[in-house]
């Protein structure tokens, strides 16, 4: 049988080193990756949830064993609504009782919920252990795993607590997307084309263009398409690895796309809500006179093409803007809203008004807007 490729992308903070990312098309190079990190006398715990767990907790404790002393299993209930603090307490009091240090280390398999809980959890046990990101979701591998960004929601207010807390290694087995659903399937690929909306038009045609491949989960084209988009967000994340400058880019379609989230009690999938997000930018974007309208259309195409949404309903726009008030992008009382210039080129402003804001939602709400 052919070998199939596999890709190693390695990410350096301040000019040296810090991780590789490893696109494979199994667990069978896992082993191989974790002797790197030193790990044969020490132990591991998988934290993953309860639709994750029984798919792939056993095959990547097998693994895991050939590599390490001893590993643990530690389940939590899928959902976002048990990305908690109260989560992370009863995560922490497993690895007392078990008697974990600061040399041992933690391993994240599941989609975003996993990943960014138990970065959270390494990142504050212990005031700092390693842990590992196996995302078995694309949402998850072409963006929460990467970047070292970690955090749980407080009171539904989506990642209000979290620190920056760096991986020591990203492996994403390709084969756990044939289990994924559809739906959670698109959701990943709003973050997929976002990421050529702020950075690559070349990329964004090429998603287009490669809909039905992509779709069918042709292992090359899914190969090329997240190690491109990996390609992107590492480039982004280091110029700016702590979000003080251009790694805000990465927040295009987030704001209003949280809110929409939020006020959905997250019954929407978080890739469903910043395609609404972009949509809504972009929108904000042709207003200002910076995107034409014929872009946008293609900005809609791309979303409508894989499955995702591109009007909200149920809502209020004046209930969307409050909301954004409360979003972590907020600085010193101004939004920090993400805009497009043409596909391919974000950059960040400061200056969208209450106004603006409140069309935009109304847009996308399917209000008529005068002179649009």
């Amino acid at each position: 049988m052919e070998e199939r490729k596999r890709v190693v992308l390695p990410v350096q903070r301040d000019g040296k080193p810090c991780y590789s990312i490893v696109v494979e098309e199994s667990f069978e190079g896992l082993a191989a990756e974790l002797a790197a990190l030193e790990v044969s006398e020490r132990k591991i715990c998988i934290v993953t949830d309860s639709q994750v767990g029984p798919l792939y907790a056993d095959l990547v404790e097998q693994e895991l064993l050939k590599a390490c002393k001893r590993v643990i299993c530690y389940t939590i209930e899928a959902g976002e609504e048990h990305k908690t603090l109260d989560t992370v307490r009863r995560l922490y009091e497993r690895l007392i009782r078990e008697h974990f240090d600061r040399k041992d280390l933690l391993v994240a398999l599941g989609g975003g919920v996993v990943g960014d809980l138990t970065g959270f959890t390494a990142a504050t046990y212990l005031r700092g252990i390693r842990f590992v990101q196996l995302p078995t979701t694309l949402l998850a591998q072409v963006d929460s795993s990467i970047g070292g960004k970690t955090g749980v929601d407080f009171d539904s207010y989506k990642n209000m607590v979290g620190a920056f807390h760096m991986p020591s290694l990203v492996y994403m087995n390709l084969s756990a997307l044939k289990t994924l659903p559809e739906r959670q399937f698109a959701s990943g690929m709003a973050e997929i084309l976002k990421h050529g909306l702020i950075r690559d038009q070349a990329y964004y045609e090429w998603l287009l263009q490669n809909e039905v491949r992509i779709r069918r989960r042709e292992y090359e084209a899914l190969l090329f398409m997240i190690t491109e988009s990996c390609k992107i967000k590492r480039s982004v994340v280091e110029a700016d690895p702590t979000e003080q400058g251009e790694r805000a880019l990465l927040n295009f379609g987030h704001t209003i796309g949280h809110a929409v989230e939020k006020l959905k009690d997250f019954r929407l999938l978080h890739g469903e809500c910043v395609a609404m997000g972009i949509m809504a930018a972009g929108f904000l974007s042709v207003q200002r006179g910076l995107l034409k309208r014929e872009e946008l259309q293609e900005i809609e195409r791309g979303l409508k093409v894989f499955s995702l949404p591109t009007a909200a309903d149920g809502l209020e726009a004046g209930q969307v803007v409050e909301t954004t008030r409360s979003d972590k992008k907020m600085e010193a009382g101004s939004i920090k809203f993400v805009l497009l210039r043409g596909i391919g080129e974000a950059f960040v402003d400061r200056t969208v008004t209450e106004e603006e804001l409140l069309r935009a939602s109304s847009y996308l709400l399917g209000k008529d807007i005068k002179g649009f």
